[in-house]
């Protein structure tokens, strides 16, 4: 599907390497480097070949960009962690296009590493402009894609500058293809497929095209909650946007394939202080939100998990931050580690963080990073980052 590292000398080579290292930052320090243990092995790799290595990334949602101090923004912080990990000197440019960097690019030797400031700093990586990416592709000769968690952005670095230079998928990136690929085309049966979390209008997508292709779709979180609103069986606000109230009113809840929870853990308030009500979703009063699943849910998906051939995990089943709300997602995590012969794949942020919290990520077969891009890209939909390496 994409040229292969593999097949190509990079030795002397200057080669700019796109991947994502949009991690939590507090005081200057990384605070999960998940994001950039995925990317060593690229890395290690062009390093061993003799390149020199150039390596883009942004930090920051788009909106944040723009109103967020530019202290803040900074990846100088992970160039430090990837000396830390890398065990290797590597070099810090304070911008990411002009004189400067092309000068800092010509002083590179093999094997060096330079990590250039956040893209996103200069309003040309968001609005895909042409002459960005032309002044990127000015400090290369060959482009490595390793960001598949921002494929789906038309960004420059991301869509138009791999169209300016030879260019290749990183390892990760092509671990992430291949293992989305086994769950969405050829998975083995029974696929069961777990999906919770709080954003609604990305997983309805992925709810309606695992309807077609999944033999069990367990649903938890607050998109459980709303498609429960929405279909009546309980009450509360508030719904979600006109479109997304479209597409769960299509459900068909009779589906022998949609598992909604049976009971579930109700409060007033988030922190859990007034009452804990153990209820069925029915029984939900006007006052209440419903935060978790109850045990007699896990039970059931605990059942459906224990016979899965293939199963994919995708956000958390209640609010996993407030200890008592999280005992549901632990209860269907540990199913689905007990399953020892499914292909087990997770993937989201929360998600992710929940299992390692646990230290049970190495329990699943795999382990996305893709966020949104994964969604897009298990929906059927076309990732513009994807064509581009292609």
């Amino acid at each position: 599907m994409f040229p292969s590292l593999k097949d190509f000398n990079f030795a002397n080579r200057s080669v700019l390497v796109r991947c994502d290292f949009n991690v939590p930052i507090k005081n200057g320090k990384v605070l999960d480097d998940f994001k950039i243990l995925q990317a060593l092995e690229t890395l290690n790799y062009l390093k061993k070949s003799g390149a020199k290595t150039i390596l883009l990334s942004h930090l920051g949602e788009p909106e944040e960009s723009q109103e967020t101090k530019t202290s803040e923004l900074t990846l100088k912080p992970v160039a430090i962690k990837l000396e830390e990990v890398l065990k290797e000197k590597v070099k810090f440019s304070n911008e990411c296009i002009g004189k400067n960097v092309e000068l800092a690019v010509r002083k590179l030797k093999s094997g060096d590493i330079l990590l250039l400031e956040n893209l996103r700093l200069q309003k040309g990586e968001e609005e895909n402009d042409e002459q960005f990416a032309k002044a990127l592709a000015r400090l290369g000769e060959v482009y490595v894609g390793e960001a598949f968690s921002v494929s789906h952005r038309h960004h420059a670095s991301v869509v138009l500058l791999p169209k300016l230079l030879p260019h290749f998928a990183g390892f990760y990136f092509e671990r992430e293809i291949r293992a989305l690929s086994e769950i969405s085309q050829n998975p083995k049966r029974p696929l069961v497929v777990v999906i919770g979390g709080v954003k609604i209008a990305s997983k309805i997508g992925v709810i309606e095209k695992f309807l077609k292709i999944a033999d069990h779709l367990l649903l938890g979180g607050k998109i459980a909650n709303i498609i429960l609103r929405v279909k009546g069986i309980c009450v509360g606000k508030p719904w979600p946007e006109d479109k997304v109230v479209e597409k769960i009113k299509n459900i068909e809840l009779t589906s022998t394939k949609i598992h909604l929870p049976l009971d579930t853990l109700a409060s007033p308030d988030r922190e859990g202080e007034i009452y804990i009500r153990e209820i069925g979703p029915g029984s939900l009063r006007k006052e209440e939100e419903i935060f978790d699943v109850g045990k007699e849910t896990v039970y059931s998906f605990g059942e459906i998990i224990k016979s899965a051939g293939t199963i994919f995990w995708s956000g958390p089943l209640g609010l996993v931050e407030n200890e008592k709300f999280s005992k549901g997602t632990e209860g269907v995590m540990r199913a689905i580690v007990r399953n020892y012969e499914a292909f087990k794949v997770v993937g989201g942020g929360d998600t992710i963080a929940f299992v390692r919290k646990f230290n049970l990520l190495d329990k699943f077969s795999y382990v996305s990073t893709g966020g949104g891009a994964m969604l897009h890209f298990l929906a059927g939909k076309e990732l513009p980052g994807v064509e581009a390496l292609k």
